[in-house]
């Protein structure tokens, strides 16, 4: 749920830990871009086979270079038991670990993003059941974000370690654009619909929307469904509740939503807009769309390509609006909790205790940290607050530092929490719903047909 470009896809792209087609891909944190292949100290191969820790990884900087560094020092600091590793492509990566999953001889340490994948590997019994282990290491647990671990649970069990950082969708806006108009961030649903005219009449798209990508689309689904209905809809969904789709709150969200594209609420011809080029991206920073919704990884994004516009004060940011009458907390969010590391169940004994003292000692250790933080990132460790207040984009950072530490839900992006049969069924329906090609109804069916598949 990559930044190619540093976009979405990149951070997203395992998708669920097997090849699924176009933006199922694009669901989850990973690397800055699209970097060649890489490897380093020597092959990441199954650690059962070699008798060595290994660790697979997608490459692409600054984040190679953060997740490199932390192996390094713990090698460092362990010579008789180092850990090998690997960096790749992210497409590379998701046919890879799938390959070696298959064959018995997955890397040691298995990098991905939880959910819908994490309990593809779990029902297969291809990784280690961590939750003993959590409970002889609270120290290891509790400094850590405890909405980081959702979507390391599979079924009341943990089988993956929290790591890297958090990364919550929120709404981006263009503060110059609203001062123009006149008006002010919406705090409500009502609100929003109330600016789509005012910004039209302005000749100012509402929204900027990537929707050929398709993953864009679904972030809008996400939380209007929370904020219609909290998170229990879409755990129902999960769950394969019969007819989970159906609920009515769940129709009255995919109503809400096709109602904002009835009202030219996203920028005109946006199906042909694609988020890998960062067009929707630009749209926002250049003041022809007035806001746009996207994940944390779209900051550095702006800051990078759009001269001025962050340095000047013109990006604005807040968390979803609550919708009038809904049921759902506006504290809450959706996007990606965090990044997850598996230990594979064909380890050596001895390569699981290596993997378990990297996990202890290595990960997210000072540098690390401080290394996510450089990227304009929040690492899910508790007590950054100086950290992140001593750096440039302190504001930003705490934004998302609360946002992330005080949501009581931290819902993970549909087509990464689904298997990915079902995310691609997802997301070719979310496509017709935004063409108003389908009824919500419809939507509801086609959906209710792939639960628990």
């Amino acid at each position: 749920m990559d930044p190619r470009t540093t976009s979405r896809r990149t951070f997203l792209s395992l998708a669920l830990g097997a090849p699924v087609a176009g933006a199922a891909l694009a669901a989850c944190g990973g690397s800055s871009g699209p970097s060649s292949s890489s490897s380093s100290s020597g092959s990441g191969g199954g650690g059962a086979a070699t008798g060595n820790a290994s660790y697979w990884f997608l490459s692409g900087q600054p984040d190679q270079g953060v997740r490199e560094g932390a192996v390094k020092r713990f090698n460092a600091a362990n010579p008789t038991t180092p850990i090998k590793f690997n960096s790749y492509k992210n497409d590379d990566y998701k046919t890879k670990i799938k390959t070696a999953l298959g064959a018995g001889q997955a890397p040691t340490i298995i990098f991905g993003w939880g959910g819908g994948g994490l309990k593809s590997y779990v029902d297969a019994n291809q990784v280690e059941d961590l939750t003993d282990w959590f409970t002889q290491n609270p120290k290891v647990k509790d400094r850590l974000f405890p909405s980081s671990f959702g979507p390391a649970t599979i079924g009341g069990k943990i089988y993956a370690m929290p790591t890297e950082r958090v990364q919550p969708i929120v709404l981006f806006y263009n503060k110059k654009v609203f001062d123009k108009v006149g008006v002010k961030p919406p705090t409500t649903w009502g609100e929003l619909m109330d600016v789509v005219p005012k910004f039209n009449a302005k000749g100012i798209a509402p929204f900027s929307l990537a929707g050929q990508s398709r993953w864009t689309n679904m972030m809008w689904l996400e939380f209007v469904f929370d904020r219609m209905g909290g998170p229990d809809i879409f755990n129902n969904v999960f769950a394969g509740t019969k007819d989970a789709w159906s609920d009515p709150l769940a129709i009255q969200a995919l109503t809400k939503v096709q109602d904002l594209v009835k009202a030219n609420g996203f920028i005109k011809g946006f199906s042909s807009v694609t988020a890998d080029s960062n067009a929707d991206q630009a749209l926002l920073y250049t003041g022809k769309a007035a806001m746009m919704l996207h994940g944390a990884w779209s900051y550095p994004i702006q800051k990078a390509q759009g001269g001025s516009f962050v340095s000047s004060g013109g990006l604005g940011y807040i968390n979803f609006p609550a919708i009038d009458g809904g049921k759902g907390d506006p504290s809450d969010t959706v996007g990606n909790a965090g990044q997850y590391l598996s230990i594979s169940s064909k380890a050596s004994d001895a390569d699981k205790a290596t993997a378990k003292k990297f996990f202890t000692t290595g990960v997210l250790d000072d540098e690390e940290v401080k290394g996510w933080i450089t990227g304009g990132g929040v690492p899910i460790v508790k007590g950054t607050e100086a950290l992140l207040a001593a750096s440039p984009d302190a504001d930003w950072l705490k934004f998302q530092y609360d946002i992330a530490s005080n949501a009581k839900s931290f819902a993970q992006s549909w087509d990464q929490a689904l298997s990915p049969a079902s995310a691609e069924v997802l997301l070719d329906n979310i496509v017709k719903l935004f063409q108003l090609s389908i009824t919500p109804q419809q939507f509801a069916t086609n959906l209710n047909a792939v639960l628990g598949k």
